[in-house]
């Protein structure tokens, strides 16, 4: 009998979990809400602050979700009227910077491995990601047995295998008239 009022006095003094886990917490304002005082204005005031700081931020989290369900969005839109305008300067931008039906056996041989389609072994990379089609036309061009580089030409290069204007201009109207590809001047 004695043994069991020990044991009772001992779980008396010990603290509540809720009061550890308050004092090892590092959420701000909670370690003095649960202290192991009975009642204190302290303990109080915290308890106020506490609520009113959730409250708050509750208050902006259902705000922001219910602006977010709405949608809102803005246009502005400013136009200007001029009675003259001279032909815009237009950018064409094809990711394919060559195209590979003008690419020669001589070019593959001194930029294959700069346009990522051989290796620093003259071979074919990543065959398996080839189109078949482009893959046997490929295989043609990248045989360098017998074969006698010729000097090359980077700027000559660009300008037989890069993309020709004509073949890239599909309509073009400006101030009611048709547009050509000779109205454009390319730029380097």
């Amino acid at each position: 009998m004695d043994l069991k009022v020990e044991r009772e006095e001992m779980d008396t003094e010990r603290p509540p979990p809720i009061a550890v886990f308050a004092h090892g917490s590092t959420l701000h304002g909670i370690s003095h809400i649960f202290t192991y005082e009975r009642f204190c204005f302290r303990r109080g005031l915290w308890l106020v602050f506490f609520f009113a700081s959730l409250a708050v931020l509750l208050f902006v989290c259902v705000d922001r979700i219910h602006f977010y369900l709405e949608y809102p969005h803005v246009t502005k839109l400013d136009e200007v009227a001029a009675p003259i305008m001279t032909f815009p300067a237009v950018t064409f931008c094809n990711l394919n910077a060559f195209r590979f039906s003008r690419v020669t056996r001589n070019d593959l041989y001194h930029a294959g491995e700069l346009l990522a389609l051989l290796n620093h072994r003259y071979e074919i990379r990543d065959a398996h990601l080839v189109e078949e089609s482009v893959l046997e036309s490929l295989k043609v061009k990248a045989d360098f047995h017998n074969f006698k580089p010729r000097p090359f030409n980077m700027l000559e290069f660009y300008d037989r295998t890069g993309h020709d204007l004509n073949d890239m201009l599909l309509s073009c109207h400006f101030h009611g008239t048709e547009c050509r590809a000779e109205d454009f001047k390319v730029y380097w």
